[in-house]
Protein backbone atom coordinates (compact mmCIF):
# COMPACT_ATOMS: atom_id res chain seq x y z
CA UNK A 1 0.00 0.00 0.00
CA UNK A 2 1.61 3.31 -1.19
CA UNK A 3 2.23 5.87 1.82
CA UNK A 4 1.49 9.34 2.34
CA UNK A 5 1.88 11.25 -0.61
CA UNK A 6 2.65 14.85 -1.60
CA UNK A 7 0.60 16.64 -4.02
CA UNK A 8 2.65 17.88 -6.69
CA UNK A 9 1.48 21.84 -7.62
CA UNK A 10 -0.39 21.39 -11.16
CA UNK A 11 1.64 24.17 -12.60
CA UNK A 12 4.36 21.98 -12.30
CA UNK A 13 2.94 18.87 -13.27
CA UNK A 14 1.47 20.50 -16.13
CA UNK A 15 5.13 21.48 -17.15
CA UNK A 16 6.35 17.63 -16.92
CA UNK A 17 3.20 16.85 -19.27
CA UNK A 18 4.44 19.00 -21.56
CA UNK A 19 8.36 18.61 -21.78
CA UNK A 20 7.64 14.83 -21.62
CA UNK A 21 9.60 14.17 -18.89
CA UNK A 22 8.00 10.70 -16.86
CA UNK A 23 10.13 8.54 -15.22
CA UNK A 24 9.45 4.84 -17.63
CA UNK A 25 9.47 1.71 -15.37
CA UNK A 26 10.90 -1.07 -16.97
CA UNK A 27 10.33 -4.34 -15.45
CA UNK A 28 12.68 -7.33 -16.68
CA UNK A 29 12.42 -10.99 -16.93
CA UNK A 30 9.10 -13.43 -16.96
CA UNK A 31 6.77 -9.88 -16.50
CA UNK A 32 8.32 -8.29 -19.83
CA UNK A 33 5.52 -8.68 -22.86
CA UNK A 34 7.07 -10.99 -25.72
CA UNK A 35 6.82 -8.20 -28.18
CA UNK A 36 9.06 -6.05 -26.23
CA UNK A 37 12.72 -6.75 -25.17
CA UNK A 38 14.22 -6.99 -21.74
CA UNK A 39 13.06 -3.53 -19.56
CA UNK A 40 9.39 -3.81 -21.96
CA UNK A 41 6.58 -2.12 -20.56
CA UNK A 42 4.55 -2.97 -17.69
CA UNK A 43 1.58 -5.22 -18.82
CA UNK A 44 -1.64 -6.56 -17.03
CA UNK A 45 0.18 -9.78 -15.94
CA UNK A 46 2.69 -7.68 -13.80
CA UNK A 47 0.09 -6.02 -11.33
CA UNK A 48 -0.17 -6.40 -7.65
CA UNK A 49 -2.11 -8.38 -6.11
CA UNK A 50 -4.80 -5.63 -5.21
CA UNK A 51 -5.27 -3.12 -8.07
CA UNK A 52 -6.04 0.61 -7.57
CA UNK A 53 -7.18 1.72 -10.75
CA UNK A 54 -7.47 6.27 -11.36
CA UNK A 55 -11.27 6.40 -13.05
CA UNK A 56 -10.58 9.18 -16.06
CA UNK A 57 -7.86 10.11 -13.94
CA UNK A 58 -9.37 10.38 -10.60
CA UNK A 59 -12.40 12.57 -11.12
CA UNK A 60 -12.40 14.18 -7.67
CA UNK A 61 -8.55 15.06 -7.74
CA UNK A 62 -7.77 15.79 -11.05
CA UNK A 63 -9.92 17.12 -14.34
CA UNK A 64 -11.59 14.22 -15.62
CA UNK A 65 -9.90 12.73 -18.89
CA UNK A 66 -7.31 15.26 -18.91
CA UNK A 67 -3.68 14.95 -19.94
CA UNK A 68 -2.31 17.21 -16.59
CA UNK A 69 -4.52 15.12 -14.33
CA UNK A 70 -3.32 11.96 -15.86
CA UNK A 71 0.14 13.00 -15.35
CA UNK A 72 -0.69 13.99 -11.55
CA UNK A 73 -2.05 11.06 -10.65
CA UNK A 74 0.92 8.76 -12.74
CA UNK A 75 3.27 10.88 -11.08
CA UNK A 76 1.63 10.59 -7.24
CA UNK A 77 1.82 6.43 -7.48
CA UNK A 78 -1.22 6.29 -5.55
CA UNK A 79 -3.49 3.92 -8.81
CA UNK A 80 -1.30 1.00 -11.44
CA UNK A 81 -3.81 1.53 -13.73
CA UNK A 82 -5.12 4.91 -15.34
CA UNK A 83 -8.66 5.00 -16.73
CA UNK A 84 -9.53 6.75 -20.24
CA UNK A 85 -12.39 7.16 -21.62
CA UNK A 86 -12.78 6.81 -25.56
CA UNK A 87 -14.94 8.47 -28.15
CA UNK A 88 -14.71 8.76 -31.79
CA UNK A 89 -14.62 11.90 -34.01
CA UNK A 90 -15.91 12.59 -37.35
CA UNK A 91 -12.73 11.70 -39.09
CA UNK A 92 -12.26 8.36 -37.15
CA UNK A 93 -9.78 10.36 -34.67
CA UNK A 94 -10.10 8.77 -30.71
CA UNK A 95 -10.27 11.42 -28.46
CA UNK A 96 -10.36 11.43 -24.23
CA UNK A 97 -13.66 12.06 -23.34
CA UNK A 98 -16.75 10.59 -21.63
CA UNK A 99 -19.79 12.14 -22.81
CA UNK A 100 -20.86 12.01 -25.65
CA UNK A 101 -21.71 16.12 -25.65
CA UNK A 102 -19.24 18.19 -24.99
CA UNK A 103 -21.58 20.37 -22.70
CA UNK A 104 -20.67 18.82 -19.05
CA UNK A 105 -16.88 19.20 -19.01
CA UNK A 106 -15.47 21.38 -22.24
CA UNK A 107 -16.11 25.20 -23.24
CA UNK A 108 -18.36 23.89 -26.02
CA UNK A 109 -21.62 22.50 -26.68
CA UNK A 110 -22.44 19.83 -29.09
CA UNK A 111 -21.63 16.50 -30.10
CA UNK A 112 -18.46 14.81 -29.62
CA UNK A 113 -18.76 12.87 -33.10
CA UNK A 114 -19.01 16.15 -35.04
CA UNK A 115 -15.74 17.74 -34.49
CA UNK A 116 -13.08 16.88 -36.81
CA UNK A 117 -9.46 16.66 -35.16
CA UNK A 118 -8.64 20.17 -36.00
CA UNK A 119 -11.60 21.72 -34.27
CA UNK A 120 -10.98 19.13 -31.46
CA UNK A 121 -7.97 21.23 -31.10
CA UNK A 122 -9.90 24.34 -30.35
CA UNK A 123 -11.58 22.33 -27.25
CA UNK A 124 -11.03 22.98 -23.65
CA UNK A 125 -11.65 21.04 -20.66
CA UNK A 126 -13.16 23.46 -17.97
CA UNK A 127 -12.64 22.10 -14.66
CA UNK A 128 -15.51 20.87 -12.12
CA UNK A 129 -15.99 23.67 -9.58
CA UNK A 130 -14.23 22.21 -6.85
CA UNK A 131 -10.83 22.17 -8.70
CA UNK A 132 -11.02 25.31 -10.19
CA UNK A 133 -8.60 27.32 -8.00
CA UNK A 134 -6.18 24.52 -8.43
CA UNK A 135 -6.40 23.65 -12.39
CA UNK A 136 -6.90 25.84 -15.64
CA UNK A 137 -8.60 24.83 -18.67
CA UNK A 138 -6.73 22.76 -21.47
CA UNK A 139 -6.87 20.81 -24.74
CA UNK A 140 -8.44 17.64 -24.15
CA UNK A 141 -6.06 14.80 -25.14
CA UNK A 142 -6.62 12.27 -28.05
CA UNK A 143 -6.12 8.68 -27.38
CA UNK A 144 -2.70 8.32 -29.70
CA UNK A 145 -1.27 11.40 -27.17
CA UNK A 146 -2.64 9.41 -24.10
CA UNK A 147 -1.01 6.41 -25.07
CA UNK A 148 2.68 8.28 -26.33
CA UNK A 149 2.64 9.58 -23.17
CA UNK A 150 1.84 6.56 -21.10
CA UNK A 151 2.09 3.54 -22.97
CA UNK A 152 4.30 0.89 -21.34
CA UNK A 153 4.88 3.00 -18.42
CA UNK A 154 1.65 2.30 -16.34
CA UNK A 155 -1.20 -0.20 -17.40
CA UNK A 156 -4.25 1.75 -19.66
CA UNK A 157 -7.67 1.00 -19.17
CA UNK A 158 -9.39 2.31 -22.55
CA UNK A 159 -13.17 2.77 -22.15
CA UNK A 160 -15.03 2.21 -25.69
CA UNK A 161 -17.97 4.95 -25.38
CA UNK A 162 -18.56 4.33 -29.17
CA UNK A 163 -18.54 0.42 -30.32
CA UNK A 164 -17.05 1.34 -33.63
CA UNK A 165 -13.68 2.66 -31.84
CA UNK A 166 -12.59 -0.86 -31.31
CA UNK A 167 -11.28 -2.27 -34.82
CA UNK A 168 -8.91 1.36 -34.87
CA UNK A 169 -7.95 1.22 -31.05
CA UNK A 170 -6.43 -2.28 -31.51
CA UNK A 171 -4.36 -0.96 -34.47
CA UNK A 172 -3.10 2.08 -31.91
CA UNK A 173 -2.23 -0.58 -29.64
CA UNK A 174 -0.60 -3.53 -31.99
CA UNK A 175 1.37 -0.38 -33.79
CA UNK A 176 2.65 0.39 -30.61
CA UNK A 177 3.34 -2.80 -29.35
CA UNK A 178 0.98 -2.43 -26.19
CA UNK A 179 -1.71 -5.56 -26.28
CA UNK A 180 -0.69 -6.46 -23.20
CA UNK A 181 -0.28 -3.35 -21.42
CA UNK A 182 -3.40 -1.83 -22.06
CA UNK A 183 -7.17 -2.91 -21.22
CA UNK A 184 -9.74 -2.28 -23.60
CA UNK A 185 -13.20 -1.87 -21.78
CA UNK A 186 -17.05 -1.85 -22.74
CA UNK A 187 -20.42 -2.59 -21.56
CA UNK A 188 -21.16 -5.26 -24.06
CA UNK A 189 -19.94 -9.25 -23.54
CA UNK A 190 -20.22 -9.23 -27.53
CA UNK A 191 -17.94 -6.40 -27.78
CA UNK A 192 -15.20 -8.13 -25.31
CA UNK A 193 -15.11 -11.09 -27.34
CA UNK A 194 -14.50 -9.32 -30.22
CA UNK A 195 -11.62 -7.66 -28.53
CA UNK A 196 -10.09 -10.96 -27.62
CA UNK A 197 -10.43 -12.23 -30.81
CA UNK A 198 -8.65 -8.85 -31.80
CA UNK A 199 -5.77 -10.04 -29.27
CA UNK A 200 -6.48 -7.77 -26.29
CA UNK A 201 -6.61 -7.58 -23.12
CA UNK A 202 -10.58 -7.60 -22.29
CA UNK A 203 -12.57 -5.72 -19.49
CA UNK A 204 -16.49 -6.07 -19.14
CA UNK A 205 -18.66 -3.82 -16.97
CA UNK A 206 -21.72 -4.97 -15.15
CA UNK A 207 -24.09 -2.81 -13.48
CA UNK A 208 -25.85 -4.25 -10.04
CA UNK A 209 -29.14 -4.82 -11.85
CA UNK A 210 -27.12 -7.02 -14.61
CA UNK A 211 -25.08 -8.86 -12.10
CA UNK A 212 -28.42 -10.18 -10.52
CA UNK A 213 -29.14 -12.64 -13.60
CA UNK A 214 -25.60 -12.82 -15.10
CA UNK A 215 -23.54 -16.15 -15.18
CA UNK A 216 -20.30 -14.90 -15.50
CA UNK A 217 -18.77 -17.48 -16.00
CA UNK A 218 -19.52 -17.69 -19.46
CA UNK A 219 -16.99 -15.52 -20.02
CA UNK A 220 -14.36 -16.25 -18.76
CA UNK A 221 -12.75 -17.57 -21.71
CA UNK A 222 -12.86 -14.03 -22.99
CA UNK A 223 -12.99 -11.73 -20.06
CA UNK A 224 -9.39 -10.72 -18.35
CA UNK A 225 -10.99 -8.46 -15.91
CA UNK A 226 -14.85 -8.22 -14.52
CA UNK A 227 -15.78 -4.76 -14.01
CA UNK A 228 -18.73 -4.53 -11.61
CA UNK A 229 -21.02 -2.33 -9.45
CA UNK A 230 -19.99 -1.74 -6.16
CA UNK A 231 -23.53 -1.79 -5.06
CA UNK A 232 -24.12 -5.07 -6.05
CA UNK A 233 -25.75 -7.92 -3.53
CA UNK A 234 -22.99 -9.84 -1.84
CA UNK A 235 -24.10 -12.79 -3.55
CA UNK A 236 -23.55 -11.38 -6.96
CA UNK A 237 -20.26 -10.57 -6.29
CA UNK A 238 -19.43 -13.38 -4.50
CA UNK A 239 -20.66 -15.12 -7.82
CA UNK A 240 -18.37 -12.76 -9.70
CA UNK A 241 -15.63 -13.61 -7.76
CA UNK A 242 -15.84 -17.17 -8.49
CA UNK A 243 -16.41 -17.11 -12.00
CA UNK A 244 -12.98 -18.31 -13.25
CA UNK A 245 -12.60 -14.92 -14.87
CA UNK A 246 -8.63 -13.98 -13.69
CA UNK A 247 -9.65 -10.52 -11.78
CA UNK A 248 -12.45 -8.70 -10.65
CA UNK A 249 -12.51 -5.08 -9.77
CA UNK A 250 -15.24 -3.06 -8.03
CA UNK A 251 -16.38 0.18 -9.92
CA UNK A 252 -17.02 3.19 -8.45
CA UNK A 253 -15.88 2.56 -4.83
CA UNK A 254 -14.43 5.90 -3.21
CA UNK A 255 -14.90 5.42 0.78
CA UNK A 256 -12.58 3.46 2.42
CA UNK A 257 -15.54 1.29 3.43
CA UNK A 258 -16.92 0.49 0.16
CA UNK A 259 -13.18 -0.48 -0.80
CA UNK A 260 -12.93 -3.31 2.30
CA UNK A 261 -16.49 -4.50 1.68
CA UNK A 262 -15.31 -5.32 -2.00
CA UNK A 263 -12.05 -6.83 -1.24
CA UNK A 264 -13.97 -9.24 1.61
CA UNK A 265 -15.63 -10.36 -0.73
CA UNK A 266 -12.85 -11.50 -3.21
CA UNK A 267 -12.37 -8.90 -5.36
CA UNK A 268 -8.77 -7.77 -5.93
CA UNK A 269 -9.10 -4.43 -7.09
CA UNK A 270 -11.45 -1.12 -7.37
CA UNK A 271 -11.80 2.01 -9.36
CA UNK A 272 -11.88 5.02 -7.78
CA UNK A 273 -11.95 8.89 -8.24
CA UNK A 274 -10.11 9.31 -5.20
CA UNK A 275 -7.16 6.75 -5.48
CA UNK A 276 -5.07 9.40 -3.37
CA UNK A 277 -7.38 9.07 -0.50
CA UNK A 278 -7.93 5.52 -0.65
CA UNK A 279 -3.91 4.89 -0.94
CA UNK A 280 -3.70 7.11 2.48
CA UNK A 281 -6.89 5.15 4.54
CA UNK A 282 -5.44 1.50 5.53
CA UNK A 283 -7.43 -1.36 4.49
CA UNK A 284 -9.04 -2.81 7.44
CA UNK A 285 -6.83 -5.83 7.25
CA UNK A 286 -3.74 -3.56 6.87
CA UNK A 287 -5.33 -1.13 10.33
CA UNK A 288 -5.92 -4.76 12.19
CA UNK A 289 -2.29 -5.28 11.73
CA UNK A 290 -0.87 -2.15 12.98
CA UNK A 291 -2.87 -2.01 16.17
CA UNK A 292 -2.05 -5.60 16.84
CA UNK A 293 1.78 -4.36 16.42
CA UNK A 294 2.31 -6.47 13.40
CA UNK A 295 3.43 -3.29 11.26
CA UNK A 296 3.21 -3.55 6.96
Amino acid sequence: MVGMVTLAAPAVITALALAGHLTSVTPSGPTAPLEWSSGGPLTVEALPRVVYTAHRGGALEVPENSMSGLVAAYERGTAQVLDVDTRMLSDGTLVAMHDATLDRTTDRKGPVRALTAKEWRDVRLTPRRSLRNAWRPERPPTVAEVLDRFGGRVVLLLELKDRDGLVPLARMLRERGLTRSVLVNSHWPEEARRAHELGLRTQLWRSAAQLRHDEPSEWRSYVDVLDVDYKARDEDLARAVRSGIPHVWAHTVNTAEQRDRVLRLGCDGVITNAPGLLARTPTLVQARARTAGGGW
